[in-house]
């Protein structure tokens, strides 16, 4: 038997329903849907459509998630037909947050939709987080201090782009950058501004059709001390944007007076 035949016999007996009662919905026998429970035969793509619509749950938990282990009401569901992964608690109740390796963060954007890679993932509990799903994202860079290579950033998941609010940070996973953490300023036509609290770097703009999850700032975890004189880089590049700036109007104006 397929995951598929043992989920719709797993939903139709959880609602306590007959075959008969279900092959009814579906305007077809119940010789035939029965085939379809005991793995006999597969339903054609309109009418599993119909049957994913029926039971209220996507095609991709009905072909792909044994829902057996993970009841339905606990699953976090997203809008594209994909899950986060259900909501996993620890020995004292806590939600566990998956962790993103450090050394593999680009191969979340191949997993990130996987149910398999996802439950795989370390995770750890965090008592404070609670009332959302939660996930830990490894720093990259030097735009967003204090954060700096092996720190981690925990995002609380966000639905949508119309819940984004100006000032806040975000990790935006990305199709062309992978994992980024920044501020978001706007909404800009069809894209978000963003930009990084290290003012070296300028703001741009991400397209909303590149943007694949969104996770709001909800804490940091810190391998490391963050010296004082770590400030000293940010402050070293900031005097070179400064004279990239000026280097800038200086251009500006010479080419003002050659017109001239």
């Amino acid at each position: 038997m397929s995951i598929f035949s043992n989920n719709i016999r797993f939903l139709r007996a959880k609602r306590d329903l007959s075959q008969q009662s279900v092959a009814n919905e579906l305007t077809i026998s119940r010789v035939r849907y029965s085939k379809y429970e005991n793995g006999v035969s597969e339903p054609p793509i309109e009418l599993l459509i119909k049957i994913s619509k029926y039971f209220h749950v996507s095609m991709d938990l009905l072909l792909s998630v044994d829902l057996c282990k993970y009841p339905t009401d606990e699953m976090l569901k997203l809008p594209d037909n994909r899950i986060v992964l259900p909501v996993a608690v620890d020995s004292l109740g806590n939600d566990t947050i998956e962790i993103i390796p450090q050394k593999a963060s680009m191969g979340y954007l191949e997993g990130y939709s996987d149910v398999g890679y996802i439950e795989s993932l370390q995770r750890i509990a965090l008592p404070f987080l609670n009332n959302g799903k939660y996930r830990a994202f490894p720093a990259d860079g030097d735009s967003m201090p204090p954060f700096r290579n092996g720190s981690y950033i925990v995002g609380k998941y966000v639905e949508g782009i119309s819940e984004l609010k100006p000032g806040k940070t975000y990790v935006f996973i990305t199709l062309n950058d992978g994992i980024t953490y920044k501020r978001f300023k706007e909404i800009k036509g069809n894209s978000v501004c963003v930009s990084a609290d290290n003012t070296f770097y300028e703001p741009y703009d991400i397209p909303f059709n590149e943007i694949v999850e969104i996770w709001q700032y909800a804490s940091g975890i810190f391998p490391e001390d963050f010296e004082p004189g770590d400030y000293e880089s940010y402050n070293f590049k900031e005097m070179f944007r400064e004279l990239k700036k000026d280097i800038k109007d200086l251009d500006r104006k010479v080419s003002k007076r050659r017109k001239v």
